[in-house]
């Protein structure tokens, strides 16, 4: 099975369908626990940059936690992607305001800064307990960090999605690049 498009795009079927499925106010509470666990579970350094995700569709929503994190020594960004292949950075305040940025995205407008993050907190579709993830399929987030490895960084990534989206393993290819660690519901999760 590994590396299988075929088999990613059914377990991505599969586990979107799951998340579909949680109710708005589920979501809600279990957006707020993720939130709730991201502060006091994720090994947050003075002074970095964290980026993290505003939800589409039936993500996660991050907004309390980005405002929980507002009131750190961080700085916080939010991804734009500028054409279909390719996301930036751009520096997120809760005070200021947003703009679309295509793709039904809204993030911080062209006069905001361009960071490099430290910490990645990914989307994404499915994942599994040995930290490989699954995302929409469009390949941004693999774009993006494989950019920050061409320029010396190895950012922290943090997958984060609801518990429903688990599964025991998922299909993946020599050059996937693993999570650090899970942030759901449940609390956080390293992987080794």
């Amino acid at each position: 099975m590994s590396g299988d498009p075929l088999a990613k795009a059914r377990l991505r079927g599969e586990r979107l369908a799951a998340r579909d499925a949680l109710g708005k106010d589920e979501r809600a509470e279990k957006s707020l626990a993720i939130a709730a666990h991201g502060i006091s579970g994720l090994d947050i350094k003075s002074g970095s940059v964290i980026s993290g995700f505003l939800p589409i569709r039936s993500e996660v929503d991050l907004w309390p936690l980005l405002i929980d994190l507002a009131k750190k020594d961080v700085r916080i960004c939010l991804p734009v992607v500028l054409d279909r292949r390719t996301i930036v950075f751009r520096e997120f305040h809760p005070d200021i305001a947003l703009v679309d940025t295509g793709f039904g995205t809204r993030g911080p407008g062209e006069d905001a800064a361009v960071l490099d993050p430290d910490m990645l907190l990914v989307p994404l579709s499915v994942f599994d307990g040995q930290g490989n993830r699954i995302g929409y399929g469009a390949g941004h987030y693999d774009r993006a960090i494989d950019k920050l490895h061409k320029k010396g960084m190895n950012p922290v990534l943090v997958g984060v999605a609801f518990a429903c989206q688990e599964v025991p393993s998922v299909p993946a290819e020599p050059h996937d690049v693993r999570l650090h660690a899970v942030l759901t519901e449940n609390g956080v999760r390293y992987f080794e």
